[in-house]
Parts: C-alpha cells; sequence; structure tokens
C-alpha cells in the first residue's frame, strides 16, 4: 500500500486509523484494539481532546501522581505531577516530610517580565532609524490598544518597547525589544498578537520585517524557593560531613558541565511534572531554564548551597513563564483541577510552587547521590516495573518484592530470581 496520502486531516479518526494499519501495520487488528483501548468512553471528553491537536487517534496516558506534606511560605500543599519515571513522586514526597518539620520551603518571585522582540533587517543610517523609531514610539503603544485593553484592566500590558542595534552581531540586523507584564496568564498569543501589530506599524520601504516573536528565554520573569536548617538538623549522625558532601556535589555542578546537565535535568522532573499536571508549556520552560544556566558563557547547577556559622542553605533561582489562565489550563479538566488542588494560585504562586518541587527533587537526588547512591532507591522503585515486563502473578510479584527487599536490584538480577522461582 502507498505510504503516502493527501487530505489525511480530513478522514475521520476511524479512517486515520485504518489507512494507519494498512499501511504500516499489515492490517493488524492488534494495533487498531491498542489505539481504540485509550479512547475516552465519555463522547463529549474525547471530542475535547481530540481538538486539543490536529490528526488525533487516540490519548497517550501518563501517570497523574501526588505528593503531599508540602509546607511553602508556612502554607500547606498537596502537589499534583504527571510524570512517567519511577522514583520521582516518592522523592518529592519524601523530601516534602523532611523539610516540613524545619521550617518549609520559602519562596519569592524575584521579576515577572515577559520578553518579545520584533527581528528586523535595515541596511541605512542608525540615526535616521532612531529618529524614525523615536517619532513613532507612541504610534506603536497605540496600535495594540485594542488588544491589551483587558490586560491593562489587570494590571499587566506592554511596559517598554526598546530599538536595539545587534549590527555588531549580524550585519544590518536591529530589533524592537518589548517587555510585557501578562499577570496570571502565561501570554503567548497576547505577546505575538502585540508584536505583530507593533511589527506593521513600524516597517516601511527600508525596513525589513523577518519575524516578529515572543521569547522563551525569560531571565526577569524569576522565581526564587529555598531551605535552610542548622546543621545537625539534616541527619542524626555524620550530619556535618554530609552538608560538606552535598555541598561539594553542588559545587561540582558549578564546575563541570557534564555533571551540570544531569543535575539539572533532576532539578526538570519536578518542574515539568508539575508544569503538565497544570496545563502549561513544559518545553518553553525547559529551554528558558537551560538557557539560563548558560548565562555566564559555561553551563552550571540551578542550585547553589551554601554552609556558614552552622546554617545549611540550599537554594534555587530559575525563570518559570507559567499561567493560570487561558490556553490548557482553562480546557483540560485535570488541569483546572490541578490548579483547585493548589487552591487556585495566581501566575506569581504557581512559579514559587513549581520551583521548590525543582528544588525538593534536586535535593532528593543530591541526598541519595551522597549516601547510598542514587541507584538503590530508583531501582527499589523501578522493581515493580520489571517484574511486570516479565509477566508474573500477583503470588510471583510478592515473592520477587519481598525477596529483593534487603538486595541490590538489577534488572538481569530480577530476571534470574524470576526464572529460579518459575522452575
Amino acid at each position: 500500500m502507498q505510504k503516502q496520502i493527501s487530505g489525511f486531516s480530513k478522514l475521520s479518526k476511524e479512517a486515520k486509523i485504518d489507512w494507519i494499519v494498512s499501511a504500516f501495520f499489515s492490517d493488524d487488528d492488534n494495533v487498531r484494539t491498542t489505539l481504540k483501548q485509550y479512547w475516552n468512553t465519555n463522547q463529549k471528553l474525547q471530542e475535547l481532546h481530540d481538538d486539543f491537536i490536529e490528526n488525533t487517534i487516540t490519548n497517550y496516558y501518563l501517570p497523574y501522581g501526588v505528593a503531599p506534606n508540602f509546607v511553602i511560605n508556612g502554607k500547606d500543599y498537596i502537589v499534583p505531577m504527571v510524570v512517567e519515571e519511577s522514583s520521582v513522586v516518592a522523592a518529592a514526597s519524601l523530601v516534602a516530610k523532611f523539610w516540613s518539620t524545619r521550617g518549609g520551603f520559602k519562596a519569592t518571585v524575584i521579576s515577572t517580565k515577559k520578553i518579545g522582540q520584533v527581528h528586523f533587517m535595515y541596511d541605512g543610517n542608525f540615526k535616521d532609524l532612531e529618529t524614525y523609531f523615536s517619532n513613532k514610539k507612541e504610534d506603536l503603544y497605540k496600535v495594540t490598544e485594542s488588544i491589551t485593553k483587558n490586560m491593562r484592566k489587570r494590571g499587566g500590558g506592554i511596559l517598554d518597547i526598546e530599538l536595539r542595534n545587534k549590527t555588531t552581531d549580524l550585519e544590518n540586523y536591529y530589533q524592537l525589544h518589548v517587555t510585557f507584564d501578562t499577570q496570571d496568564s502565561m501570554g503567548a498569543n497576547f505577546i505575538n498578537s502585540c508584536l505583530e501589530a507593533i511589527a506593521n506599524e513600524f516597517k516601511k520601504d527600508d525596513i525589513q520585517v523577518v519575524m516578529s516573536i515572543l521569547s522563551n528565554y525569560v531571565p526577569e520573569c524569576l522565581v526564587r524557593a529555598e531551605v535552610s536548617c542548622k546543621v545537625e538538623e539534616l541527619y542524626a549522625e555524620n550530619a556535618e560531613m554530609y552538608a560538606q558532601k552535598f555541598k561539594q556535589a553542588v559545587q561540582i555542578a558549578n564546575v563541570e558541565p557534564h555533571r551540570a546537565v544531569t543535575h539539572n535535568k533532576g532539578i526538570m522532573n519536578g518542574i515539568d511534572a508539575v508544569v503538565l499536571a497544570t496545563g502549561n508549556d513544559f518545553r518553553a520552560v525547559e529551554s528558558g531554564a537551560h538557557a539560563f544556566a548558560s548565562k555566564s558563557g559555561k553551563y552550571k547547577s540551578l542550585t547553589n548551597c551554601e554552609i556558614k556559622d552552622g546554617v545549611f542553605k540550599f537554594w534555587i533561582e530559575i525563570p518559570l513563564a507559567l499561567g493560570t489562565v487561558g490556553g490548557l489550563t482553562a480546557l483540560h479538566p485535570l488541569a483546572k483541577l490541578s490548579l483547585q488542588m493548589l487552591q487556585n494560585p495566581s501566575a506569581k504562586e504557581l512559579m514559587m510552587l513549581v520551583a521548590v518541587a525543582g528544588l525538593a527533587q534536586n535535593f532528593a537526588a543530591l541526598r541519595a547521590l551522597t549516601t547510598t547512591g542514587i541507584q538503590h532507591g530508583h531501582m527499589k522503585m523501578h522493581l515493580s516495573n520489571i517484574i511486570k515486563q516479565l509477566g508474573a502473578t500477583a503470588s510471583e510479584k510478592e515473592y520477587l518484592m519481598n525477596y529483593f527487599a534487603d538486595k541490590q536490584v538489577s534488572h538481569s538480577a530480577v530476571v534470574e530470581a524470576y526464572n529460579e522461582l518459575k522452575k
């Protein structure tokens, strides 16, 4: 069967699946069954999901879990997390409980500015361009008034429009650098609509607009979260040695990019899980966070650690452009439920919650790495997944879980124990 098709998007969902199965799976009915078993039996809910993206053929489920016992700025939270990696939710829960008896997490939003840019080429005299911009600047605000009206009522809108000369980086390249406050909205559509209106008003014969687009690098949309306690409160034994090793682990991530990437990936385990649960854009958050980690010209840790006067302090500063209104937050039932579970936070509050989730995840990873090793806890959590892959019965699973209660877990060890059991 031909594997190219025209008009695919116009086919019904059933017809899309039939064509895919015929073209790529030798008409295997098991594929049809697998795809359809993930359809929601609630037709109205399924239609809602079908409309989120184009060419939907089924739903892809990820586990939705919760991490209880978070105390942030003196307030109790249970944090929803969507993630497929075993041990992430367990680690967050464990750390939340640990710090809940040590003053909890402290968090604050440092700034909330977001950025959009009109990128254009101009090969004339820069002074003439500056004059044109100065004369035009008020008009650039005016052409966006209908777009910004509601946002301005909520206290947001366009904060400033700057002309930036980038010709030292690229010949004839300039930009209009626009800063925004989007309040409780993530603001992508709002920002892009404003930028396009600005670009249309600004362009003329000798100004070639290349593109108008928001930036996901938001170093001035910044939040800080931290924990601290007396060193002796970290562990009953060898607290000083543990604290020093923990600090050294962070220092290593600040000087060794190979370590820093994995270190920050662990932070994003927690951050992405909450961002997904609340219907926000985890890809935008990821790219902005990693760019921020590279702001010095070298990729570094997003977290820091200090031991001073017998006090252990661990903190994160990270850019997070998040929203609690608009987009999927208003459409996806579980995203709405997640925000309700978080007590209907503002965008600023959500920034703090998400930063705390990242800090908690990093604390859990570094604690494991500097004590028992990362695989000890991870493989224990992974054990049940390995057992499922082997197709073990309920009684076999119970035996294997008990058998590995005091043993090192590895995939090969579980397979060997399973095969011995089957004999």
